[in-house]
């Protein structure tokens, strides 16, 4: 099979990397890559935000599937336009691309269907919200409603803090994503990372993760697309994933096709466990950056089968199988982030990384032979292990390999399980 991998970071880089092991891959081609994605596939110079030349490049290249990695080009209806072209596509249609697109969206259906979520209020005005939250109180939770890059959220601890939120998204500081805002109640518990592949009427769960969202070491600071990650989440139980399929993901897919938008492609369900069970945060539609890295490298079956069944309606008959081994990554990124990184610095010591760490590059260029800094997250360094404890010693001896003085991590990604496995 040809394959065309549409994406530019780590997600597309572990994505790559996976497909390109497969024995049923002929050529993979991605658009627009970055120098770690080219070990791995010919890179294509595309403008993929122009549906009209990704199609007339897979009519040119004979593609059999294209895997959309990033959030944007779904929600601006690449899938729509590809399938029109009678081109197989591993990704949601514009109208289910909805979930992720619109968390007013996703709050109504979970209201409609009967999906446990946290309570919440729409604006589109400012004075409403502000009414809204000193009518609630703190702590809230502010939320731009459109695609704001992972940064379009405030846990506000204070009214204060909301009320400066809501000014933020209503002047502009998340362009049109934050022309409307959702103020939900704040949840409390443990939040994990919950990925299911879907066809349309089938969801096959697909992993669970932990995210590490804040900057700073202990959960402090900002946040983030994603400081780290590991895989699996303990607290994700198999009670726990039941319990999700059941009240969440199904409902979801059900809700969904009733709306004439069945959701095909990768549902990433962010959860909060609660003491009365898993509530829904908010659905992403496409592989989390950086947790497609720690499930990818735990994942025993062929990447391409299973995206391949999806495409064609067939997840019913498919299962998913994961090594024992726990993974464990962490996101180097360039200071300055999240606010302005510094970009250009020079990047050494790759090829001093231990055997069996991965380093899936997110943000870098090539720059006179040398691999350069190119955005905020830059790279994400993964390693397996019999524990998160080890996985993680792992996963830090290779990034003590790495000598990029402009960048900066957390030292501390994996720290719930490392606490679990120790106490």
């Amino acid at each position: 099979m040809n394959v065309l991998l549409i994406g530019s970071g780590g997600r597309e880089h572990a994505l790559a990397w996976k497909l390109a092991a497969s024995p049923l891959l002929t050529r993979l081609y991605a658009a627009p890559g970055n120098p770690g994605i080219a070990r791995e596939a010919e890179i294509v110079g595309l403008d993929i935000g122009d549906h009209n030349a990704v199609a007339a490049l897979c009519k040119d290249k004979a593609i059999d599937l294209v895997v959309v990695g990033p959030e944007a080009p779904l929600v601006a209806g690449i899938a729509d336009d590809l399938r029109a072209a009678d081109i197989r596509v591993f990704g949601p249609s514009k109208a289910a691309a909805q979930l992720e697109g619109s968390k007013g969206f996703t709050k109504d259906l979970c209201a409609r269907f009967g999906i446990p979520t946290a309570a919440y209020g729409r604006f589109a005005d400012a004075a409403a919200a502000a009414a809204y939250i000193r009518a609630q109180g703190a702590p809230i939770v502010v939320k731009a409603d459109g695609l704001a890059a992972g940064k379009g959220v405030t846990v506000a601890m204070t009214v204060e803090e909301a009320l400066a939120a809501v000014a933020a998204c209503f002047d502009g500081a998340f362009g049109g994503a934050g022309a409307e805002v959702v103020v939900e109640e704040f949840l409390t518990g443990e939040e994990a990372s919950f990925f299911c592949l879907c066809d349309g009427s089938t969801a096959l769960p697909f992993g669970t993760a932990q995210d590490h969202k804040r900057v700073g070491e202990g959960d402090t600071g900002p946040n983030t697309g994603g400081m780290g990650a590991y895989s699996p989440a303990p607290v994700m139980t198999p009670e726990m994933v039941e319990r999700a399929m059941r009240d969440i993901v199904e409902p979801t897919m059900r809700g969904m096709a009733e709306l004439g938008a069945p959701f095909a492609g990768v549902l990433f369900a962010g959860l909060m466990i609660t003491p009365g069970g898993p509530k829904l945060i908010e659905y992403n539609t496409r592989f989390g950056d950086p947790e497609c890295q720690v499930l990818m490298t735990r994942l025993k079956d062929d990447l391409l089968v299973l995206l391949s069944a999806a495409a064609d309606g067939q997840l019913a008959h498919m299962s998913a199988r994961w090594r024992d081994d726990a993974a464990l990554t962490v996101v180097m990124a360039a200071k300055g982030y999240p606010g302005t990184p510094e970009r250009g610095g020079v990047i050494a010591g790759l090829d001093r990384v231990p055997d069996g760490v991965e380093v899936f590059h997110a943000g870098t260029a090539e720059k006179d032979g040398k691999i350069v800094a190119n955005g905020g997250r830059v790279l994400n360094v993964t390693a397996t292990g019999r524990s998160v404890t080890e996985a993680q010693a792992r996963a830090y001896a290779g990034v003590d390999a790495i000598d990029w003085p402009q960048g900066f991590c957390r030292r501390d990604i994996g720290f719930r399980a490392v606490e679990r496995e120790e106490g």
